[in-house]
């Protein structure tokens, strides 16, 4: 049992520069508050756990 808030891990900065959303191959967009990486053009955002972007379309959260 942990009170610690999670501790968020950054996303290398090089990687940040060549990933593209999967489904559009458009740019991303790091919010760093949140943990994600959104994609405007696909209105989704990609999880990043410890670190690594998550880029599969099934772990995607739909945006609003």
């Amino acid at each position: 049992m942990s009170d610690a808030a999670p501790t968020t891990t950054e996303v290398d900065p090089k990687l940040l520069e060549i990933l593209v959303c999967p489904i559009t191959k458009g740019p991303l967009i790091y919010d760093r508050a949140a943990g994600e990486l959104i994609s405007r053009s696909a209105g989704v955002a990609y999880p990043v756990r410890d670190g690594i972007p998550i880029m599969l379309p099934d772990e995607a959260r739909q945006l609003e």
